[in-house]
């Protein structure tokens, strides 16, 4: 989620680790035919999705981003494999995500993205309460406060997922076993 251009030009330093590690996630994926999405934060010219009341939204328009971008290249993005744009942190957020998840029968989940304070935590609050099965791979989220990316590992994500390792989530995808 968010493993977009805008968004790794803000990390230039964590950025070749995050795509190496995401990227094998992907492949390890694809080659068990397990479902690849991509959920891209968007916005149109002018930012005419974001509300005055909306403070993060404020601060997205203050950095000029988010509407020319794309998903980073180094992923391999698929032409069969969904883009989901999302105008607010969440990747379920006025999205079609959820539809599409549960048109294919879809109740599992391994999720990575950046920042984890973000789309991570607005993600996996909704989706627990969804009640999708969750796994989260720490390798492949990132977040530029490394105090708090590691306290929501151990707090609230580790209370709602899965969480593991790059070689755990290779591991698990591997088998198919998410039981």
């Amino acid at each position: 989620m968010h493993y977009q251009t805008d968004i790794l030009a803000l990390f230039p330093s964590a950025a070749p680790a995050l795509l190496a590690n995401t990227r094998a996630l992907c492949d390890a994926a694809r080659l068990s035919d397990i479902g690849v999405y991509f959920v891209k934060f968007h916005f149109s010219a002018g930012y005419p999705e974001i509300s005055p009341m909306n403070r993060n939204g404020q601060g997205v328009k203050r950095l000029g981003r988010f509407v020319d971008d794309c998903i980073s290249p180094e992923l391999g993005q698929r032409a069969d494999e969904p883009l989901i744009l999302a105008h607010r942190a969440s990747a379920f957020f006025g999205t079609d995500l959820e539809v599409r998840l549960s048109g294919k029968g879809i109740d599992t989940l391994i999720m990575a993205g950046i920042a984890s304070t973000g789309v991570m935590l607005s993600t996996v609050a909704y989706a627990s309460d969804a009640d999708y099965r969750l796994f989260t791979v720490k390798d492949c989220c990132y977040d530029p406060d490394p105090v708090v990316h590691d306290r929501l590992f151990a707090t609230a994500f580790d209370s709602r997922t899965t969480v593991l390792t790059l070689a755990d989530a290779l591991a698990l995808v591997g088998r198919r076993d998410t039981q």
